[in-house]
């Protein structure tokens, strides 16, 4: 590991917090702390605003709150699929649902390979196991700088064999006061994804103009309505493709990723029966692939023997 500046956090003391050590960087008023566990992105505020929905360092993480999915995002339904020629079978981590959640790191202790007062770097290896019998290095950086937090996913395909790959972030988004309901929703996608409405199981690919609670190609306030769907189709300026987030005093946050994403789950956290997390956060997670890509084969990277996939996204202040 490459020390730039002392750890933030007691290495001892931090070996005992439940979410993993804490890596803190900052610059041109960001500030950002990762947590080990997950490579978790545990708090990001700029000069003193929150941006994305924080936890404790002490804390088992809740769900999949900024964590980095790999080497799949969102589900594969019934946790089975076809590789190769292979019927392969996941462990159901999403078990009310019946589905293989999120992928395989959200859990794994990464480790640190550098930390800089304003850049860390952070690496774990999938291991061959039952499901995904393939041995891949997943490698992000978190990086600060005038426009924001950048995060990179690379993936090195250490096996002899093919391997099937996807990956994004799951930061839930926070525009200022308030929740979801009282923020506005500016997102550039013509296409979503329809699901099932007991197990979120994909359906099919449709225009957001057949599903006009789903279309916010002009910004509008969120209010009541329900999203947790993968959307696609996206206007970009210069290849870049923005989801914005805003108050009604006009403050905000805004996430923005390349054609390498060409896929962004959006969710409205919604958790009734929990009063203090329901709808305190809009979840955007730009994605390498749809859901179930897995089966689907859409968008889905195949990284052959020795080869190398990196995708990234940013987060800013408005």
């Amino acid at each position: 590991m490459t020390q730039g500046a002392a750890p933030a956090v007691d290495v001892v003391a931090a070996a005992r917090l439940r979410s993993g050590r804490q890596l803190r960087i900052a610059a041109h008023g960001y500030e950002a702390v990762i947590a080990s566990v997950g490579a978790s992105l545990r708090v990001l505020t700029h000069d003193g605003r929150d941006l994305v929905v924080p936890f404790d360092a002490d804390e088992v993480r809740p769900g999949y709150r900024g964590t980095t999915l790999a080497p799949w995002p969102n589900r594969i339904v019934d946790g089975r699929y076809t590789f190769g020629g292979v019927e392969h079978r996941l462990a159901l981590t999403e078990p009310t649902r019946g589905q293989a959640l999120h992928g395989l790191l959200s859990w794994t202790e990464f480790e640190d390979r550098l930390v800089l007062d304003d850049r860390v770097v952070l690496a774990a290896v999938i291991e061959p196991q039952t499901g995904y019998p393939f041995r891949v290095e997943v490698e992000t950086e978190y990086r600060l700088d005038a426009d924001g937090l950048h995060q990179t996913v690379t993936a090195h395909n250490l096996g002899a064999d093919a391997a099937p790959w996807g990956t994004g972030p799951h930061p839930y988004l926070v525009a200022g006061p308030g929740r979801v309901d009282d923020w506005t929703l500016a997102l550039p996608a013509s296409d979503v994804l329809t699901v099932t409405p007991d197990r979120l199981s994909p359906v099919a690919v449709e225009g957001v103009t057949a599903h006009p609670q789903w279309d916010f190609r002009a910004a509008r306030p969120i209010a009541d309505v329900f999203i947790d769907h993968a959307f696609t189709g996206l206007a970009r300026e210069g290849g870049v493709a923005e989801v914005r987030l805003v108050t009604d005093a006009g403050t905000g946050v805004a996430m923005t990723f390349d054609e390498r994403c060409p896929w962004v789950q959006v969710h409205t956290a919604d958790n009734p029966e929990i009063a203090a997390i329901h709808r305190i956060g809009l979840a955007v997670e730009p994605m390498t692939c749809p859901p179930d890509a897995f089966n689907s084969g859409t968008d889905l990277v195949v990284l052959a023997p020795g080869a190398a996939h990196a995708a990234s996204w940013s987060i800013s202040a408005i």
